[in-house]
């Protein structure tokens, strides 16, 4: 079995979606004065490599912890969006080489390659999945989307907003979860019957939580 690390790794200063905390990391005790090290770690909940709760979107929606453990860990079928343009729209034809594989218990991986620009304003100009491809995703049944990019839908400039996200409600609103901010997603395509966990931190109440991501396989 092999380990592939798909997280981004959290630190202070690192970029996060415009408007959200800021992340601090700084000694809370040392070793030398309190014989311990500890740190104080400020951040959001959409920190890093996150996962997003329906609770993020829908009023009435689950919280992370009244989710099933089994939504974050699965079969990943990998969709090739290698090339794309700057805030190019990814349509269901763009899915379609893997259409044949979508089913529940998968987790939909888009591998944009975007990752590379992450902590650039470049960043902000991913690709995106259009309304009518993430609707039709989740007619396959299923419930976990994963994206290297910010967001699923499109970022609008900082300062004007989150706008309206059709993808979150799509797929949040099925009572699904959304991954955002992977990385090295390359590597995952590498493994033979590669299988995709992102645990979260069990964060009560949370509309979503930081986590490991990880593929695994051979």
């Amino acid at each position: 079995m092999r380990i592939v690390d798909l997280s981004q790794p959290v630190h202070g200063g690192m970029q996060v979606y415009p408007g959200d905390p800021e992340v601090t990391v700084a000694p809370a005790a040392t070793l030398d004065r309190d014989g311990v090290n500890v740190l104080a770690v400020h951040s959001g909940s959409h920190t890093g490599t996150h996962v997003d709760a329906p609770f993020h979107v829908i009023a009435d929606g689950a919280r992370l912890d009244e989710l099933d453990l089994a939504l974050f860990h699965g079969p990943a079928v990998t969709a090739d969006l290698l090339g794309r343009a700057p805030r190019a729209a990814l349509g269901w034809a763009d899915l379609e080489p893997v259409a044949d594989r979508l089913r529940p218990g998968v987790v939909l991986v888009l591998h944009t390659g975007w990752s590379v620009h992450f902590g650039t304003p470049a960043y902000l100009e991913h690709p995106w999945l259009t309304p009518d491809a993430a609707e039709r995703v989740v007619a396959t049944g299923v419930r976990a989307l994963a994206v290297d990019t910010l967001n699923p839908d499109p970022t609008p400039p900082p300062g004007t907003g989150t706008g309206d996200l059709p993808v979150h409600h799509a797929v949040l609103g099925a009572g699904g979860v959304i991954v955002e901010n992977l990385t090295n997603v390359a590597q995952l395509t590498t493994l033979s019957d590669p299988l995709l966990s992102f645990f979260p931190i069990h964060l009560a109440r949370a509309d979503g939580a930081p986590v490991r991501a990880v593929g695994l396989g051979t």
